[in-house]
């Protein structure tokens, strides 16, 4: 049931997009001869006559259109009929065009109102993290931090923690030896390794037998992430210099031996020592709120597995719309928040940060947004077609031929050459990138059948 209520929300979605430009082409005066759901091609499985309008079911039901006759070379409506949509004004053109993007930004918008008035509260997308109770084992760093079960983790390395997953992901990547570290910091220990042995250069093997002075205070590796990565809206990637296993050998002998002395095999040179010392311990600092205070722990520093044994428990923070005015005002501020995030993780797959097997389509999304019901109500899943909406929204109005806004760049064009772009052009140039549209959704369909599969 909810994996059909998930079906129904998004077949809603693209109702309202055709709707949209059904209804700014009829309030035009431009006939309208095919409402379409689905992709029109392979097998119909509905066609009704509607008055002058055939509403028509496709097997492959993701997507829809709005057909004019201007789309139909047999169509017997006279070439200067004023109900042809080419005979209008750019102007209005460029309305109906537009028109299925606007109704899926006022549909969002309507959804997260209807949500915000029905529940009287929206998420405000943060939680509150809290410890839990510490399962590391004697010794660990944890014990001597001062951290107390029930103490609220505001912040980790400077980077505000709103959610589980950002304190999580930082304790991950600042295990102990994990043979990465920033050039700053490596460029610090070079410069205390310089200071105490100032007969070495940079990059002079260090003789065998000879011993260096080491530093008895080296600066440690912090980890800490921006705020779109700490969204999850990015992957976060640790920046830095990767180590090789000879310098992780070079800093598992530091370790062992200790002491602020180092007796060279003849293998390495001051800044391969400078890197070694460096990626070592990196330090989780943790501010947390105890009784309404806030409270500078201890660093914690995780092992090689990244790990510091603290258990987590995590509460929604829920934002109150309990008068017309609040409801207005969250809604708003909840779709532009999410939609700012949104266009950044878009902007992040065009750049390649995001790999194209973590691109998902309508399956995963119908996978996912019935479970959000399942587990959350149905608030949630209406909140999850109001950002899916926002989404059609953004991808429509890309300037990419096939898309409204490939549409609008074409008609951008007539207005700037004086008349419209040849017609065969236009057609030849709409059909490859429909082609690779429909290449791309095959390809998303595959990756959420490999997902749902793998689970």
């Amino acid at each position: 049931m909810s994996i059909f209520i998930m079906i129904l929300l998004l077949g809603l979605l693209i109702f309202v997009h055709e709707a949209g430009h059904f209804l700014a082409a009829r309030a035009f005066g431009i006939k309208v001869e095919r409402f379409g759901f689905g992709l029109p091609f392979g097998p119909t499985i509905y066609k009704k006559q509607c008055g002058d309008i055939e509403i028509v079911v496709h097997a492959f039901l993701l997507g829809g259109y709005v057909s004019f006759p201007d789309d139909d070379k047999d169509c017997d409506l006279p070439a200067d009929s004023v109900e042809r949509f080419a005979n209008k004004p750019i102007w209005q053109r460029a309305a109906v065009i537009s028109a299925g993007v606007i109704a899926n930004v006022i549909c969002a918008f309507l959804l997260v109102l209807f949500v915000a008035a029905y529940s009287k509260h929206l998420p405000s997308g943060n939680y509150e993290v809290y410890a839990g109770a510490i399962s590391a084992p004697k010794g660990a760093s944890i014990w001597n931090s001062g951290i107390q079960e029930g103490d609220r983790i505001l912040s980790a390395n400077g980077t505000d923690v709103n959610n589980a997953y950002t304190f999580v992901t930082i304790v991950k990547n600042s295990a102990k030896n994990n043979g990465i570290a920033s050039q700053e910091t490596i460029d610090k220990n070079y410069s205390l390794l310089k200071g105490l042995n100032p007969g070495l250069e940079k990059d002079e093997i260090i003789p065998a037998e000879l011993s260096i002075r080491l530093p008895e205070t080296v600066a440690e590796d912090v980890i800490s992430m921006d705020k779109y990565a700490a969204k999850g809206a990015k992957y976060f990637k640790k920046e830095g210099v990767k180590t090789d296993d000879n310098i992780k050998a070079l800093t598992k002998t530091l370790e062992e031996k200790g002491g602020n002395v180092y007796t060279s095999d003849g293998k390495y040179s001051l800044y391969d020592v400078a890197k070694a010392i460096s990626d070592g311990k990196h330090p989780i600092n943790i501010i947390v709120e105890r009784d309404g205070e806030e409270v500078k722990l201890n660093p914690v520093y995780p092992d090689n597995k990244g790990l510091i044994g603290l258990g987590l428990a995590t509460k929604q923070v829920l934002v109150p719309t309990t008068t017309p005015k609040s409801m207005i005002k969250e809604s708003n501020h909840y779709l532009w928040d999410n939609t700012v995030t949104m266009m950044y993780s878009l902007g992040q797959l065009f750049t390649g940060n995001v790999p194209m097997k973590d691109l998902h389509g309508v399956v995963a999304i119908t996978k996912i947004g019935g479970d959000m019901i399942d587990k959350a109500g149905k608030s949630s899943g209406i909140l999850l077609a109001a950002l899916i909406s926002m989404n059609l929204a953004i991808l429509n109005i890309l300037p990419i031929p096939a898309l409204d806004g490939g549409h609008l760049i074409f008609l951008l064009l007539e207005k700037i050459m004086g008349k419209p772009v040849d017609e065969k052009i236009a057609e030849k140039i709409s059909s490859v990138f429909f082609a690779l549209l429909i290449l791309l959704m095959i390809f998303v369909i595959f990756n959420d059948i490999i997902l749902l599969i793998s689970k």
